[in-house]
């Protein structure tokens, strides 16, 4: 599992899209880009997280700013979700926990007594180089997309 810290190279990837195109971070070299991993898509703070971030999508565009959301769901799903919640943001598939594991962000989870692996709601500032500038772990969804867009602001200018 990875213990990456502010500083560190973002573990570069190649992942697929809602459309089953492939997209690799290299891509958005010269941007700043908002990487977060949540755990399902359609289930409420879920939704809410994507449905935020794409309301706010102008303004982190206007800030030279990409997000990408990663889940371990289907493109097949992300697409549904996308349609379902008129997404625009970028939507990556990791079913097999590749990129999860190499952020660190699938891990041991409990609930109802239960013990499972799942992801950790997390999201990762790049800057334009490729390093992470900050990252937020075990995220609250209300109030996140706003935090985030606040730092991008104090610290891309």
């Amino acid at each position: 599992m990875a213990d990456l810290k502010d500083g560190d190279n973002a573990p570069e990837f190649c992942l697929k899209d809602m459309k089953e195109m492939e997209v690799c971070l290299p891509v958005f070299k010269g941007k700043w880009v908002v990487l977060y991993f949540y755990p399902k898509d359609n289930t409420p703070g879920c939704s809410m997280e994507a449905e935020t971030f794409t309301a706010m999508e102008d303004e982190f565009r206007s800030l030279n700013t990409v997000i990408v959301g990663i889940s371990p769901d289907s493109c097949e799903s992300h697409r549904k979700f996308a349609e379902k919640h008129s997404l625009s943001i970028l939507l990556l598939s990791d079913p097999g926990h590749e990129v999860l594991e190499k952020y660190g962000v699938w891990k041991q989870k409990k609930m109802f007594g239960n013990s499972f692996l799942g992801v950790e709601r997390s999201t990762f500032l790049i800057d334009p180089e490729g390093k992470i500038r900050n990252i937020w772990r075990k995220v609250r969804v209300k109030g996140h997309a706003e935090a985030v867009l606040e730092k991008v602001k104090l610290i891309s200018g």
